[in-house]
């Protein structure tokens, strides 16, 4: 995919809804329900650039957001230590002026208020003011795992206020049509529902 083709496919994915997009790829793909934007409206989308950190320390994320490409998105593991703000303004001012895209954390994050105030998207575990270390460790554009999905450096990544789902490569060429038939048809049965019909009508259930 050239950097064109790249830039249009997020840009038409962006405009399509994590449910839709979950449904579209046969329920597959969609990140743990806990995971959710620190600020109601917060969206995000584009390539994965993959985080597995150590428990309690956040170093690792700061060599991510130098390495990281204007558009990513860093997806981070903390190894399941949930009691830890692991991002926090600092990080976020420094990976919107780097043009980073937003971050999709499995681990707690703090400066909420901030984070909103900046519009910078992350979703998170939830909130944490407990601070962490900066021993190292960790790898770098590695697969990782977050509930059932494993999440490759290069997955597409978008999220709303629903939730996060992934998209792999394999499905590059067809998720946006697939989520645009499911728009459309979803706006017949609206019309449908509207003009009085109900939803076992409908469905048939």
């Amino acid at each position: 995919m050239t950097t064109a083709d790249s830039k249009a496919f997020v840009a038409a994915l962006a405009r399509q809804s994590t449910a839709t997009v979950h449904e579209a790829l046969g329920k597959k793909g969609a990140l743990p329900s806990g995971i959710k934007p620190v600020a109601k409206g917060m969206t995000l989308c584009g390539p994965a650039f993959t985080v597995n950190s150590p428990p309690m320390d956040n170093l690792n994320m700061h060599d991510a957001l130098a390495q990281a490409k204007p558009g990513d998105v860093l997806v981070v593991t903390v190894s399941g230590h949930y009691e830890a703000g692991y991002w926090g303004e600092i990080m976020a001012v420094a990976a919107q002026s780097r043009g980073i895209a937003g971050l999709v954390i499995d681990g707690c994050v703090r400066d909420s208020r901030e984070l909103a105030r900046m519009n910078f998207p992350v979703f998170s575990r939830g909130l944490c003011i407990r601070g962490t270390t900066k021993h190292g460790g960790g790898i770098l554009a590695a697969p990782l795992a977050i509930g059932d999905v494993v999440i490759s450096q290069g997955d597409m990544i978008l999220g709303d206020d629903d939730g996060v789902i992934v998209v792999a490569p394999q499905d590059f060429a067809t998720i946006v049509e697939k989520s645009e038939k499911r728009v459309a048809a979803k706006d017949k049965i609206m019309a449908r529902l509207r003009a009085g019909e109900t939803t076992l009508d409908i469905y048939k259930f």
